[in-house]
């Protein structure tokens, strides 16, 4: 059974792979990353394994995930922790939240959320704009002969700001940039947002890192976190490695992916290589995370994306 008691005063870090695929450069780049902040602090580093999906995350892809990170030289502390088998947890935070009167049902379609939907963000995705919250119960109770809803939290007119280990100060007008959101998906798999923060919570995570493709999530995860009387743990947004031609990382890379990689270099070159691009080498040489936890600085990380380097 894992340890999901919070220390106080401990800082406490997390991996939160999901593990649908081989991890690529850029996963561990992230979690090397992460690893380094938690245990240059003298912190703990706990495991959970993101696999609510149950069509593409399967047992044998999350034992792949632990060989990996066991690899790279990269360790955890208890037992690591499924979301799959912590499905009560999420029901009973989803209950506290419906009581509270914030959910509603949505029936929309793909193609109707995206016609109800606010212009698009800065980073093209469209807000949707709370359609199905203004439905009369007639129409409602039509829908639901028909269609199986998914669930979402209303927001409010609220500003959310909070200051990155990296990033620096970032605020997020929750219904302009972000609306309401999805909780329970229509299939009754409990969304990232709520699983995510549930689970920080009642493992203790003090500090999370992790890649800037997510910093979007924050503002929203800190007001549910509210909600649910959670606390609230420090975050550090790292930039994300891009392919050279500009593209983000993928699994789909398959040239990027760890077992190409594996076959061409050690753990220590692996790490080598990540740890020049992070700033924390002053020129490339083999070495291991255990010896780089001394020589981890949030300021010597670069903030912008970084092109991976041609392994």
């Amino acid at each position: 059974m894992a340890d999901m008691t919070k220390r106080d005063g401990a800082v406490c870090g997390r991996f939160a792979p999901s593990p649908s695929g081989r991890m690529h450069l850029g996963n561990l780049w992230s979690a090397l990353l992460a690893w380094l902040a938690a245990r240059s602090r003298g912190g703990r580093m706990v495991l959970r394994l993101e696999d609510l999906d149950p069509d593409r995350c399967t047992q044998e892809r999350c034992d792949q995930v632990m060989r990996d990170l066991e690899w790279l030289g990269l360790d955890w502390d208890g037992e690591p922790v499924y979301q799959s088998r912590r499905t009560d947890a999420y029901r009973a935070a989803f209950a506290r939240l419906e009581e509270a009167g914030l959910l509603y049902p949505c029936y929309c379609t793909r193609a109707e959320r995206l016609a109800a939907s606010a212009p698009h963000r800065s980073d093209g995705i469209p807000v949707y704009d709370g359609r199905c919250r203004r439905l009369p119960p007639e129409e409602l109770a039509r829908l639901a002969q028909s269609r199986r809803p998914s669930w979402r939290i209303q927001v409010p007119e609220e500003v959310r700001s909070f200051r990155d280990l990296l990033q620096g100060d970032v605020s997020q007008d929750l219904a302009l940039d972000c609306g309401d959101f999805i909780l329970r998906r229509s299939d009754g798999v409990y969304a990232y947002q709520l699983a995510v923060v549930v689970d920080d919570g009642a493992m203790g995570v003090t500090q999370v890192v992790r890649g800037s493709d997510l910093l979007d999530s924050t503002p929203r995860q800190l007001w549910l976190q509210e909600r649910l009387g959670l606390p609230q743990p420090e975050y550090g947004h790292v930039p994300l490695l891009l392919a050279p031609d500009g593209r983000r990382l993928a699994k789909r890379d398959r040239d990027q992916e760890l077992g190409a990689l594996q076959s061409r270099w050690s753990a220590r070159e692996l790490v080598g290589q990540l740890a020049l691009l992070a700033g924390l080498i002053p020129e490339y040489a083999p070495i291991s995370p255990g010896e780089l936890i001394p020589l981890f600085s949030w300021e010597k990380l670069p903030q912008a994306d970084c092109t991976a380097p041609l392994l």
